[in-house]
This record gives structure tokens, sequence and C-alpha cells, in this order.
């Protein structure tokens, strides 16, 4: 083995580092802070409370990482950190970054003990979950962050024109319906979600000025009916169940659609001739957190909708993001 090699795997061995040095950086609210102005390490100890020990090293680490710049001695957030890193931009991936730090980089800490007996080392029970307000609105603007770059592009990759309506099956709280009907308003639009989740869909949907156009169906997608419509859209669903679950999913949708109607299924879908490393590691940390869940490459995700009944129409890897979109039509 070449020296390059051998240090490839030494930064290979600690990249968890970088990883933690991020979660650590908005745990404090650093990128809050420095969004008002540029900041001495001595100011940024101060008004965050922090020790001035590990301080200096940490600031220049998100420095070397391209997360903040420095100026002689004032630091401020690089154009990426202020696009993505502080709350209230269109793209705030906090949600995602504090849910990785909480309860991600642990369950990846198990993964020789996944590897060894298969089970989950993560496990959400999402109708628990959803008991607590405060803990439900947290994982919902995680899953805000995950399908906030998806959303846009679903409004452009499906002939929207040829339907009235659509309802996102499993929706969280609206993200994705809210940009769909505001990119197309002669959309009508919907989301099924369990019960606990509507107060904060009601929320969501007036903060984007959408109230109105989106409607909240209560229920269990396994148990109850889907809404009649002309599409079902399953966004990061399927992947959370095994086979038989999601072709179970895929039948239920099948009676809800309209003759003519459409299923739009997204997911990170592997290549299995082309591996890649995002959609494997998307893949793993699904397989992870749930009891039979991962990713599936495009072949089987046709396959599953032919079984259900649907016609394949097409799959477009989006130019953005990681995601894979499944067009079939009933």
């Amino acid at each position: 083995m070449g020296n390059t090699d051998a240090a490839a795997i030494v930064r290979l061995n600690t990249a968890y580092a970088q990883s933690k040095i991020l979660h650590g950086a908005v745990e404090v609210g650093l990128f809050e802070l420095l969004a008002e102005g540029p900041a001495t390490a001595a100011e940024i100890r101060d008004r965050l409370d922090l020790h001035p020990r590990l301080l200096r090293d940490f600031l220049n680490a998100l420095v070397a990482l391209g997360l903040l710049e420095r100026d002689d001695q004032h630091y401020r957030n690089s154009p990426a950190a202020a696009e993505v890193l502080v709350p209230g931009g269109p793209v705030y991936l906090g949600g995602r970054i504090k849910t990785a730090s909480q309860r991600h980089y642990a369950m990846w800490g198990r993964l020789g003990e996944a590897l060894r007996d298969g089970k989950p080392t993560g496990h959400t029970a999402f109708d628990k979950l959803y008991e607590n307000p405060a803990a439900a609105k947290n994982f919902l603007v995680h899953m805000d962050a995950n399908n906030a770059v998806v959303a846009p592009q679903l409004a452009k990759v499906v002939d929207w024109s040829r339907y009235s309506s659509f309802v996102d099956v499993g929706g969280a709280r609206g993200n994705v319906a809210a940009r769909l009907v505001a990119a197309h308003p002669h959309l009508r639009g919907g989301v099924m979600e369990l019960p606990g989740i509507e107060p904060l869909f009601h929320e969501l949907m007036a903060e984007l000025e959408v109230t109105g156009k989106v409607d909240f169906h209560a229920g269990d997608f396994f148990a109850d009916p889907m809404p009649e419509t002309d599409v079902v859209v399953f966004g990061h669903v399927l992947h959370d169940w095994d086979a038989a679950a999601c072709q179970q999913l895929l039948e239920r949708a099948y009676a809800a659609i309209r003759p003519g109607g459409a299923v739009v299924v997204y997911d990170q879908m592997l290549d299995e001739q082309a591996p890649d490393l995002r959609s494997l590691i998307g893949s793993i940390n699904v397989a992870l957190i749930t009891e039979g869940g991962g990713e599936y490459t495009v072949a089987e995700g046709r396959a599953m909708v032919e079984k259900a009944g649907f016609t394949f129409q097409s799959a477009t890897k989006l130019p953005e993001g990681n995601d894979t979109v499944l067009v079939a039509t009933r």
C-alpha cells in the first residue's frame, strides 16, 4: 500500500471528528450568532458562554472546513453556512444536523452490533414521538430540511398539468405539499398523516401562506383508506418498510387513485452497476432505524408498482440532492 492510500485511510478513520465539529457549532448556536455580524473569539466566548480552552482551535477548524471565514481577529459565516445553517433561510439544515448529532451518531456507533444481529439500533416509534409536541416539532423540522431540496424539483419533473389533486401520504407537516400548490395553483393538495401532526401542519400552512389549499387527512396509512385523489405521493416513505409492507401501501394507493392518475415515489434509489456512496449510507441509515427498511433499486421500485397494477412511466434522478423520482400511472 502506498503512503497516499494509507493517509486517505487515516483521514477516513477520523472523519467523524469533522461531523462533530459541525454538530457542536450548531448545538451552541454559533451560526445564529455570527448571522448578526462578525465577532472575535472573545466576543463569541462571552456571548455563547463558552469555555476558552477549546475555542480557538474549534473556530479555526470551522475555518478549515469552509464553514467560517476569518478576517484578522474576526470570524464570520461562510456563504454556504449563511445559506443553510442560519434559521429562517430557504433551506435550513440545523434540524437535520441536530437529529444526526443527538440520535444518528450513537446509532451508527453500534453498526458492528447491527451487522451481527441484523437489528436496528435506533428505532423510532412515530406514534409515541408525536405525543410530545416539542419532540414532534423538532423531528418534523428535520423532515422539512430533508425534503426542502426535493420539493422545488418535484414541482418540475412531474407533469402536474395533467392532474387536479394529490395527497402526500406520510407527508409530515406538509412542506412538500405546500411547495407544490404554490408552484401549481390549479392543484388541490392533501397530506395524510397521524392525528398528532395536525396542529403542526396548520401552523406550517399558515407560515407558508397556503392555508385552505392543502387539506389534512388524519389516519394510519396501513389501517385507514387513503383519500380519493388523482396522484398519491410517497416521499421518503417506502424506504422505511420491508417489501411486503411497500407492496401493501402501493396497492392501497392504487385503490385511492382515480383512473388516469398516478403514483409518484421518491427515495435515494440504488444503482448496483454504479454504487453511489451517499445512497448507500442513506440505505444503511434507514436500516439502522427501522425493522425492515432500506433503499431499493429503480428496477425493484418498478417491479413493485407494476405488481400493484400501475404502468411504469419514468424514473428521474434529481440534479440536486440524491433522490430519484419514479412515476407510474393507473
